[in-house]
């Protein structure tokens, strides 16, 4: 208990002193904490909305897909072929014996529909245009599945109805003009859904639309609409599409809805069957893709924060120790063993990853309600994260495991050192290399001391390569994530113009906050390193100006010191980057950003790294060379 009692006495001192260093690892582990904290405390966060926008809405349990395709011969028109989109007797036949089996399904207490839809192109005043998909309704309210009309009213002949993230992305309000398949309308009103996902995961999402994308419109640029019967019609046949037909189903058991459907999916004849069913939820998660893509910015990020957070750690711990060389040497003379002195380092650091982890979870808890809006297509919102047990347990480990990777090698390194080293507290003896030496010869005198000093510690060189890649390795992860915006935005491969993706909104959020977290964390970084090496090599830099070297000399050492592992990291962060985004974009294809954004990326990185160990870098060279070297031979 005695030992435990003077380590603790003894870390709490060294905080206590040493409030700046303290500091700086706080806000170095808070960030990746709260970051993490973050992805962690939005799961689930869309289902109380959902919930609440399905009883508004008298959402279905499952919603039925059905479509006069290539393997029904009844199918009347098929593609640029069809001439009518009106049934013939024998499809209404067809149609009535596809619903009559839907409505006599084990658990099916209840059905609305088939409605009609019609696939086809919507244009705007204002220039926008987008594929739609348009479903026939009645002008009574149904049973199940009656969409919340927010503003306006409902349909009316000649009268649209818009989802309510669709109108916004297409730019109209209640009362704007639009033309769809040809035919003008008017926005008679906006309205939410629970019975399909929304903007832009209409088609694009698993629970969605199951027939998109045949006009010259790409799956994700598709919305939904709600028109007469009628006007269903008329569209349908004027863009030349298959008939298709939704249905809605309650079930006595809604908890049954996911057995039911894989039950019937799964036993249809091949990938062509004309009848396909969705539980809802497969629709929550289609509605929920908002904040799930979020979450993986967040997820990603939180990685990124972690490595750059044990990186500034270790710089921290690293430099604390060159600090504490006269104090370990005074432990260990007064009986402290060396398992003492590491474990009051480890304590320190311990005892700041814990308060990290208790701050980044406020943090997150604070900061959730900003970016948890369920966005337009739901009603309510999330209300405010809970943090359960299990949350806070993952980041106080996350948040510990940095800590202990960090400290783990300098406090085994101060252990190990002698009494008497430690007590003297001299200049370490750089390790000569001939080549080095004959290379770093005729350099001019910065970089000959920048070279030094970069050599005389290789880990620390190291940990700053490293972060300087993972920065790097963000920032163009970012610039890629933005090439790909851009492209989708700008529609270089579809037929729609110029409508904005909620989703890309909201990821742009949240890839500059975690840009901003990144850039905060390589700062530290940078100028912890800077700082650690002024500590490190102030005998020698005392001993350099003796020599005839200019203060100014020897502080564009020091940065010099800083640069170059940071050029070697910079140059690996670009294709890290881009290999970071295409995993976690699900593999879905490189997006190489320009060649000039590359290169200003790392250029630019190298000229922050020199702008912020400039002061770090002067403050060394503060004090007289003879004050240093009398302080070293006492």
């Amino acid at each position: 208990m005695g030992r435990m009692l003077i380590i603790a006495r003894l870390a709490a001192k060294d905080i206590r002193y040493r409030p700046a260093q303290a500091i700086l690892l706080l806000v170095a582990i808070t960030a990746a904490a709260a970051v993490l904290s973050l992805g962690l405390v939005m799961r689930g966060v869309t289902t109380q909305p959902y919930q609440q926008t399905r009883a508004a809405t008298r959402g279905p349990d499952v919603v039925a897909d059905l479509f006069f395709g290539p393997s029904n011969p009844g199918s009347p028109c098929l593609g640029a072929n069809c001439s009518s989109s009106t049934s013939t007797s024998g499809d209404a036949a067809t149609l009535a014996g596809k619903a009559s089996a839907l409505e006599h399904l084990q658990g099916v207490t209840g059905s609305t529909g088939p409605y009609q839809i019609a696939e086809a192109v919507i244009t705007t005043a204002n220039g926008h245009r987008a594929g739609v998909v348009a479903e026939g309704r009645d002008e009574a309210p149904a049973a199940i599945d009656q969409p919340l009309v927010v503003s306006g009213t409902w349909i009316r002949p000649g009268g649209v109805v818009l989802e309510r993230t669709f109108a916004e992305a297409l730019g109209v309000s209640v009362g704007s003009k639009v033309t769809i398949a040809g035919y003008p309308y008017t926005v008679a009103g906006i309205a939410v859904t629970a019975a399909e996902p929304p903007y832009p995961n209409l088609c694009y999402a698993t629970g969605g639309i199951s027939a998109c994308g045949a006009l010259d419109i790409t799956s994700r640029d598709f919305g939904m609409a709600w028109v007469t019967r009628a006007d269903a019609a008329t569209a349908a046949k004027a863009s030349g599409m298959p008939l298709m037909y939704l249905m809605n189903l309650r079930l006595s058991d809604p908890s049954n809805a996911e057995a039911l459907v894989s039950a019937y999916n799964n036993s249809k004849q091949g990938p062509t069957a004309s009848t396909s069913l969705v539980a809802w939820q497969d629709i929550a998660t289609a509605d929920g893709l908002l904040i799930a893509d979020q979450q993986t910015v967040l997820s990603v990020g939180a990685w990124l924060a972690a490595l750059l957070a044990i990186a500034s750690v270790a710089v921290l711990a690293g430099g604390r120790m060159a600090e504490h060389n006269r104090r370990t040497g005074l432990l260990k003379t007064v009986g402290g063993t060396p398992g003492t002195v590491a474990a009051v380092l480890l304590a320190e650091n311990v005892v700041l990853a814990v308060v990290s982890a208790v701050a980044g979870l406020a943090i997150a808890r604070l900061a959730a309600p900003l970016i948890t809006n369920p966005g337009a297509a739901l009603l309510g919102t999330a209300g405010a994260p809970s943090v359960t047990a299990a949350i806070a347990a993952e980041v106080l480990v996350v948040a510990l495991i940095v800590a202990l990777a960090a400290t783990t090698v300098p406090a085994i390194r101060a252990a190990r050192r002698s009494t008497v080293s430690a007590l003297a507290d001299a200049a370490r003896t750089p390790r000569r290399h001939a080549l080095m030496v004959a290379l770093s010869a005729r350099l001019p005198v910065p970089l000959l001391l920048g070279v030094r000093m970069a050599t005389r510690r290789l880990r620390r060189a190291f940990l700053s390569m490293a972060s300087i890649a993972v920065t790097v390795a963000g920032l163009v992860a970012v610039l890629a994530f933005h090439t790909l915006a851009d492209h989708v935005i700008d529609n270089a491969m579809t037929g729609s113009i110029g409508l904005t993706d909620p989703v890309v909104q909201r990821d742009s959020q949240m890839l500059l906050v975690l840009t901003i977290v990144l850039l905060a964390l390589s700062t530290l970084n940078a100028i912890s390193a800077t700082w650690a090496t002024v500590l490190d090599t102030r005998h020698s830099s005392a001993l350099f100006r003796a020599l005839g070297a200019t203060p100014r000399q020897v502080s564009a050492g020091q940065i010099m010191a800083q640069v170059m592992p940071a050029i070697p990291g910079a140059i690996v962060g670009v294709p890290l980057g881009i290999l970071l985004f295409w995993a976690a974009n699900g593999n879905g294809g490189l997006n190489w950003p320009s060649p000039g954004w590359l290169v200003a990326a790392v250029l630019g990185t190298l000229a922050a790294v020199a702008a912020m160990t400039l002061l770090p870098a002067w403050l060394g060279t503060q004090q007289s060379p003879a004050s240093v070297l009398q302080a070293e031979m006492a």
